[in-house]
């Protein structure tokens, strides 16, 4: 009965209109009503605590660094590397969507952002040079949704901190994941994209490459920087996320002289509305954490899957199905808030690692990025494009089943990630 309250509240709540933040809220009424424990200094004080967490200062700072170097001409220069690298080979365009985006994930987290980036710059190229834009409009897409996975990722941190995972061990654990999502989708490219091209560019010369390379040298430098020093225990995320934040201003200020002190105000605003979204979503979010915990629905949830607990791959390819199907409706950081709490004892009864779980989650979240009715990042580069909806949906069709088989290839051999981890860990 609990359960069904919490489901009900919560999705009645959206259907009308409210806000993923409220919305929970007001479940989380529901709950105290049903256990005969309202108080409202309950939803006060679960809040405040909630949002009162120093690992989650990263966040702020990430999409800060994300914003500044977006406006500070790092992003630029990092597709132009690529271009440099494999924009010559027939269908080359789609390879430096996926090399960049790769590059560009390593960099800021931001799937939303790295698909607006990337869409703005190479969409044009490709029309231009007779691709077929739909296609185009999807590789473009696809590769957006790989920012999450690879480090460093707000998803990751929204999840560590809901779960009281280690968010390094996360860090490390996405680095496979993201780059076997991007062979998936050069795989997927050459089967279906390659020959959509009408004409190919021209070859750079080596002396043009070196030139792109030391253009780039900076831009490259700061995953390098933030990895290593995360992978060496110098720093931990949060710091990691200052020092990115600050690296990139002075990249973009003194080195590539794009970013004036007058583009500061638009860049810390559009950071600061995008955090308020954020950090409001999660402090409500752990308010229904907290009541979830109190009401035992992981309990009532857990008997409804008990038959599956000893037969934990099993388990996780229901719990995977049962993700999508939400995270189609849902954008990421709402699913990661709302199913985090519910899922992880079950993940831990079972035996389950939850790092595994986290970076499973995760994945399975940004492929629902792809996925109407929502499809964030289909709207973004749908919009930034120029591009029908539709006809994005149709051009990113076979990544996104790719992706799909991916992840069940991760639930059939959960080595894939797990074995890699504690390599790089």
């Amino acid at each position: 009965m609990t359960l069904l309250i919490f489901v009900a509240s919560l999705l009645g709540a959206m259907a009308i209109g409210v806000p993923v933040a409220f919305a929970l809220i007001f479940c989380s009424l529901m709950l105290m009503l049903q256990l005969d424990m309202f108080n409202a200094q309950i939803v006060a004080q679960n809040m405040i605590s909630g949002a009162d967490t120093f690992t989650l200062l990263a966040i702020p700072f990430f999409l800060l660094a994300g914003e500044l170097m977006n406006s500070g001409g790092l992003s630029r220069r990092i597709i132009d590397f690529a271009l440099a690298c494999v924009g010559h080979i027939k269908g080359g365009l789609g390879l430096v969507a996926i090399v960049a985006a790769v590059i560009m994930a390593s960099l800021s987290g931001s799937a939303v952002a790295d698909s607006a980036a990337l869409a703005a710059i190479l969409v044009p190229m490709m029309r231009e040079a007779g691709y077929n834009v739909p296609r185009s409009a999807g590789v473009i897409a696809a590769g957006g949704v790989i920012a999450p996975v690879i480090p460093p990722s707000m998803a990751f941190i929204i999840f560590g901190v809901a779960a009281n995972v280690s968010i390094s061990r996360l860090f490390m654990a996405g680095i496979v994941p993201g780059l076997l999502m991007a062979l998936t989708l050069v795989v997927i490219w050459m089967v279906v994209g390659r020959n959509s091209a009408s004409t190919t560019l021209p070859k750079r010369s080596g002396k043009e490459r070196l030139q792109a390379t030391a253009r780039a040298s900076w831009a490259l430098g700061m995953p390098v920087i933030v990895l290593g020093g995360i992978r060496m225990g110098m720093v931990t995320p949060t710091e990691a996320a200052v020092i990115a934040a600050v690296y990139a201003w002075l990249v973009g200020t003194f080195v590539y002289k794009e970013l004036r002190l007058r583009d500061l105000y638009t860049v810390l605003l559009r950071s600061a509305k995008t955090t308020a979204v954020v950090m409001f979503l999660v402090a409500a979010a752990l308010v229904s954490a907290w009541l979830i915990t109190a009401a035992d629905i992981p309990a009532e949830l857990g008997g409804f899957l008990e038959p599956f607990i000893e037969h934990p791959k099993l388990l996780m390819l229901i719990m995977m199905l049962l993700i999508f199907v939400i995270g189609t409706a849902l954008d990421l950081t709402p699913t990661l808030l709302i199913l985090t709490p519910v899922l992880l004892p079950i993940v831990k009864m079972a035996g389950i690692d939850p790092v595994y779980f986290g970076v499973m989650f995760v994945m399975n979240t940004c492929i629902s990025l792809l996925t109407p009715p929502v499809g964030v990042v289909l709207n973004v580069v749908s919009g930034v494009a120029k591009v029908p909806l539709g006809k994005v949906i149709v051009g990113v069709g076979p990544f996104l089943l790719g992706y799909f088989l991916l992840l069940m290839l991760f639930v059939a051999i959960p080595e894939i990630i797990t074995v890699p981890m504690k390599w790089l860990y």
